[in-house]
């Protein structure tokens, strides 16, 4: 944030369910976090906003551009994932009974019990392991994985955590928890860049490939040696990437031009 803010206005949002904003009983979807980024930039921003995402984040970010395109400028999106795909892989006549099956096998006692098992320091720095491809010359490992862990075990110790959670296990189980990212992709009209790590773990490199013949306008970059989260594990690359495709597309200086917004 502090790099985009010597160049333009900068805002950034924490997801119902995440991080600060308040952990809610609620059924969560791509199109309800849609919803919320939405209403900011129409009733804080005001005009039409560049969305930065990565993961979820970017799934939020094309959702809402699909959903009101009048409000967006451009898309950054990395390691973009495709939920429908998961529910397209069973035949339509199975998915109402395959949902009624994993319901039956998440039972909140259950439920609860993993909860407070995943978010315990360990678990979570072994899923940064996972998450983050990271190598020893691009910065400190530990150090890293010390501050991160901080920072992720911080929200699930919030009021409600646990039943969002639950809420959020439940939903992405869900038909309509999120839109088809290959059927969104070729109607939107916009410049999109898509950034994507050759080592990512939890979203294979394979299907940015294919996200990027579904649209002219998309520029997309493979990263070699990267993982699930490019902006964390090479931040000074994915800061000038981003500015370079900033200025190719909307303004040379982009000073205040164009607003950006990160989820």
């Amino acid at each position: 944030m502090s790099f985009f803010a010597q160049h333009t206005s900068v805002y950034a949002i924490d997801l119902l369910g995440f991080g600060g904003s308040r952990k809610a009983d609620e059924r969560y979807s791509a199109y309800s976090w849609a919803d919320q980024v939405r209403d900011f930039c129409r009733e804080i921003i005001g005009c039409p906003t560049v969305l930065v995402g990565n993961s979820i984040g970017s799934l939020v970010a094309l959702t809402m551009a699909a959903e009101s395109p009048t409000l967006v400028a451009g898309l950054i999106m990395a390691s973009l994932p495709d939920v429908s795909l998961r529910q397209q892989a069973a035949p339509r006549f199975l998915r109402p009974w395959i949902e009624k099956v994993e319901s039956a096998f998440s039972p909140p006692w259950l439920l609860n019990g993993l909860f407070k098992f995943v978010r315990r320091p360990p678990i979570i720095k072994r899923w940064a392991g996972l998450a983050y491809g990271l190598r020893q010359e691009q910065l400190d490992l530990d150090q890293f994985e010390e501050e991160l862990v901080q920072i992720i075990c911080s929200p699930p110790q919030d009021l409600g955590a646990e039943v969002a959670f639950r809420q959020l296990f439940s939903s992405v189980r869900q038909s309509h928890f999120a839109p088809s990212v290959k059927e969104l992709l070729p109607t939107l009209d916009l410049p999109i860049l898509l950034l994507w790590g050759d080592g990512d773990r939890f979203i294979p490199c394979r299907y940015g490939q294919q996200f990027a013949l579904l649209n002219k306008k998309i520029e997309f970059q493979l990263w070699p040696g990267v993982g699930h989260c490019l902006h964390d594990e090479c931040p000074n690359k994915f800061n000038q990437t981003c500015l370079t495709w900033l200025r190719r597309n909307f303004d040379k200086s982009f000073e205040l031009s164009e607003p950006v917004v990160t989820a």
